[in-house]
């Protein structure tokens, strides 16, 4: 590959850095799951706290889980990218996105708590 700004990168360094990402992928899969199963076993030792704090954990748990695959989306885009121009432009999407997503999250989140508090607190 010939780029004029010095962002040569080889096939082989083009797939190394796949492959990487794929190793990586499984792994945070492999740890997600161990984590849910974490999660499952405490809801269960929790029960009596209310069905509030098991939705509140879910609503979490995918959030995270919609940020790793953002992230996971973005590392596997970069490793394709043609040139330094077109890394910059990927980056500041997904910068963009991450900052939009994170605030619709803590919203959601301050949300799903209030009603959580609300329901806490006897009338």
């Amino acid at each position: 590959m010939s780029g004029l700004d010095g962002f040569d990168v080889s096939a082989q360094m083009r797939a190394f850095a796949e492959k990487g990402v794929e190793q990586t992928r499984a792994a945070l899969d492999s740890f997600a799951a161990t984590a849910c199963q974490s999660a499952a076993a405490a809801q269960s030792r929790a029960a009596n706290a209310g069905s509030g704090v098991r939705e509140v954990g879910e609503l979490a748990a995918r959030f995270a889980d919609d940020n790793i695959a953002a992230a996971f989306d973005y590392a596997a885009r970069l490793t394709r990218a043609k040139d330094a121009k077109e890394a910059t432009v990927l980056h500041a999407e997904y910068v963009t996105g991450c900052m939009a997503a994170f605030a619709d999250q803590a919203r959601e989140l301050g949300r799903q708590t209030a009603k959580l508090a609300e329901r806490a607190v006897p009338q």
